[in-house]
This record gives C-alpha cells, sequence and structure tokens, in this order.
C-alpha cells in the first residue's frame, strides 16, 4: 500500500511539475523568438494546443473507431446486424425500457426533492449543517452507496432474522419479507431510489444557490401583494430559476443515462431484469467479445446523450447572456 501512494506521489510531482517546467521554458522560448504580436498568437495556442491534442487523441479518435467498429462483422465486412439486434432483441428491449424508467423516476425525483430540500434548508437556523448531512452521500462512491443500499434492502427467508432494514420492518408489522432485489419491477425502482439519493444532494445545493440568488425585492412585493408563501415560492422563485432546474435536470439526466454501478453492484449484473443499455454493452464488450454489438450500444447512447447536452450548453450560454 505504501509503494502505491510513493508511485502516486511521484507521479503526481513529476507530472505536474514537469508540464509546469514545460510550459515555462517554452513561454520563454516564444518571448525569445518571435515578435510581440507574433507572441500574442502563439501564446494562446501554447496551452490549449496539448489539451486539444489529448482530446482528439483519446477521445476523439476512439469515438470515431467505436462508430467505424459498430458498422463492422467479423470478416471486416459493413452490417447493420448490431443495431438491429440492439433495436429488436426482447433483453435489449427490456434494457431500454428500464432505461426509460431510469430517466424519468431518477431526473424527476432527484429534481423535485432537491428542489423541496433547497427551499426548506433555506429558512433553518443551521443552513449549512443540513446541507452537509444531505450532500453527504454524494460523497460515497456509487459502488459504496449499492453496498450500503444491498443491507437496506436485504432479503432472509420467512422464519429467518431479516438483516435488512426495510424487511425487518416489513415482518416487524406481521407482513411476510419482500425479495425487494429479485422481485421485478420493484426491484429497478429500489435501484433508482439509490440513484436519488446520491443525487439530491448535488441538486439541493445548487437549487439553493440559485434560491438565494432571487432578488429580495421581488420576493418581498409579492408578499406585501397578499401573496402567501407556497404562491411566492410556486410563482415568483420557481419561474426565476428555471435556466439552473434545466441545467441540473440534464446533468442529472446524462448521470443516469450512463448508469452502471448501481445496476451491476446490486442486480448482479442485470439479473432480475434489472439490466440496463450500459451493464449489456459492458457485457457484450468484456464477456461475450463482441465488440460490434458493444460498439452499436455506445454509439446509440451517444446519440442521445448528444443532444441533451446542446441543450444544456444552450440553457448555459443563455443564462450567461442574462446575467
Amino acid at each position: 500500500m505504501s509503494r502505491k501512494l510513493g508511485s502516486a506521489a511521484v507521479a503526481l510531482v513529476v507530472g505536474v511539475g514537469g508540464v509546469w517546467a514545460l510550459f515555462v521554458a517554452a513561454n520563454r522560448a516564444i518571448d525569445a523568438t518571435f515578435g510581440l504580436r507574433t507572441r500574442e498568437k502563439i501564446r494562446p495556442w501554447l496551452f490549449i494546443g496539448p489539451g486539444i491534442g489529448l482530446i482528439f487523441l483519446y477521445l476523439l479518435l476512439p469515438m470515431l473507431g467505436t462508430i467505424y467498429r459498430s458498422f463492422t462483422d467479423n470478416d471486416g465486412g459493413f452490417t447493420l446486424s448490431h443495431y438491429q439486434f440492439a433495436l429488436t432483441d426482447p433483453s435489449m428491449l427490456l434494457a431500454f425500457r428500464n432505461n426509460v424508467l431510469w430517466l424519468v423516476f431518477g431526473t424527476t425525483g432527484s429534481v423535485l426533492i432537491g428542489v423541496g430540500f433547497a427551499a426548506l434548508v433555506d429558512r433553518v437556523k443551521r443552513e449549512a449543517l443540513a446541507k452537509s448531512f444531505i450532500f453527504l452521500p454524494l460523497s460515497i462512491s456509487f459502488v459504496g452507496a449499492s453496498v450500503i443500499w444491498r443491507f437496506v434492502y436485504s432479503w432472509q427467508p420467512e422464519g429467518q432474522p431479516q438483516t435488512g432494514l426495510i424487511n425487518a420492518i416489513i415482518t416487524g408489522f406481521g407482513f411476510e419479507p419482500v425479495p425487494i432485489l429479485s422481485l421485478s419491477p420493484l426491484n429497478t425502482f429500489a435501484l433508482i431510489v439509490v440513484m436519488i439519493w446520491l443525487q439530491t444532494g448535488f441538486a439541493m445545493v445548487i437549487f439553493s444557490a440559485a434560491i438565494k440568488s432571487v432578488p429580495s425585492e421581488v420576493i418581498e412585493a409579492a408578499r406585501l401583494d397578499g401573496a402567501g408563501e407556497f404562491v411566492v415560492f410556486l410563482r415568483i422563485i420557481l419561474p426565476m430559476i428555471r435556466g439552473t432546474i434545466l441545467t441540473v435536470a440534464t446533468a442529472i439526466f446524462i448521470a443516469i443515462l450512463k448508469v452502471f454501478d448501481i445496476v451491476w453492484v446490486m442486480g448482479r449484473g442485470g439479473n432480475f431484469d434489472t439490466e440496463v443499455v450500459a451493464t449489456r454493452m459492458f457485457k457484450e464488450m468484456f464477456q461475450f467479445q463482441n465488440f460490434g454489438r458493444a460498439s452499436a450500444l455506445a454509439v446509440l447512447l451517444l446519440l442521445v446523450v448528444i443532444p441533451v447536452m446542446v441543450v444544456n450548453i444552450r440553457n448555459m450560454n443563455r443564462q450567461g447572456v442574462g446575467a
């Protein structure tokens, strides 16, 4: 363990120090070689050039390779069979259905609960402490959260002690224990709850900052006109933070679209009808060695993410112009 930490420390020092030394040396070389006007044209590329190169090498090229592979069969010929499988196979249709459930209920639940918590903590005395407790789950990795919630949902046959919190409560009231993680479609919704638990803190922090940016004069004017607190929140605050809501919703949407860890750990690799596109893509790539199908699934995810990213970027630009 200490050896690994030492290697990481050396890599960090050498990497950061090396990059810093490279930029300093290149900056001085430009100053010594070119005139003032030329220096001003070259200097920006000195800083963004390496980043663009890395993006091209590690993002753009693999993306183009994935698209190419999705249209290629095992013999290297052109085929649409991978996309036909992705869009017609019953197991894939189940995965797409589950992804839709995740996107609808996960995104909606995280945003609604996040807005509610943001409005509530804005009125408590120990606001920072309350926010810390709500935000705390986000500091846990998805795998760690999945392990925690597996204990919460744990099930034992009737007559045996229930170690899971929920089934302990259920049996405490005299009912039979419920195998939550193996009962479809209940298990999918149980997994979505974990994602909502993780994302609510993120949404709450962003919404809380947005609510505080609403001009107090507008709120006071509405109260003087006889508007109650609920009406003020519904008719004044929510419309004024609409852009922030859209930004947070799209960010959570993208995170949920790529969900893998929770389903893999809690759904045991997508068993019991909990499969999603990301887990199926992983299986096709690393278990079945079917690179074409895995590539086709990756491209389909990309096609869904791109429009959402465009909406998010436009909304952020609009907010910047409005500010």
